[in-house]
């Protein structure tokens, strides 16, 4: 019934658990998760192309100047943006793409992209999110502290998404993301009838 794939953001503060949910959403259907550019160093473990694509800042630039991103950020002194075509690439073959995206790009998304889904992720309380952040271990107390103020001006803009999924309990919120996915594919909009 659907020709095209969906585009579905899903943003959050730094440390609520996107990324661990999209690795259960993976293994519940066939989505593509889009890899976002960054000015950023590689964390340990992380690999070129898999995690992002780790890019030099006049790089970056470059892609801006030539309008080759969906959508871009500066998040915490580091740039992060999309790459358009393989996301145009992906969705004309049917595949639904996540962008794991701050709100800066989600907006930005949304204004070009009409029928994307926004998700937002939120978890349960600021000290469980501090938490978190500890427990990863990859960050300075410093940056830490700076990705828990930037949550602080984020958590008001959740309103502003089409969905806002708390990330309490992993099997409820990847439940709830799964809802909200196969109710988006039977919206009228994105069915296309043969007869």
């Amino acid at each position: 019934m659907n020709e095209k794939g969906l585009l579905i953001v899903l943003s959050g503060p730094s440390g609520c658990g996107k990324g661990t949910m999209i690795k259960e959403i993976q293994k519940q259907g066939d989505y593509v998760v889009s890899v976002s550019a960054t000015t950023r160093a590689p964390r340990e473990g992380e690999i070129d192309k898999v995690h992002y694509h780790f890019i030099s800042r006049e790089a970056f630039q470059q892609m801006i100047a030539e309008d080759a991103l969906l959508e871009y950020a500066s998040y915490c002194d580091n740039y992060y943006g999309t790459p358009r075509q393989k996301v145009d690439e992906l969705r004309a073959q049917g595949k639904n793409v996540i962008l794991e995206i701050e709100v800066q790009g989600a907006f930005q998304i949304k204004e070009r992209c009409e029928d994307a889904i926004l998700i937002f992720t939120i978890p349960p309380s600021v000290d469980e999110l501090r938490r978190r952040l500890h427990k990863r271990g990859t960050e300075t107390e410093e940056v830490i502290e700076k990705r828990i103020a930037r949550s602080l001006e984020e958590l008001p803009l959740a309103k502003k998404y089409d969905y806002i999924i708390l990330n309490d309990a992993l099997e409820d919120a990847v439940d709830d993301f799964l809802a909200v996915i196969r109710a988006e594919h039977l919206r009228s909009a994105n069915v296309k009838l043969d007869f």
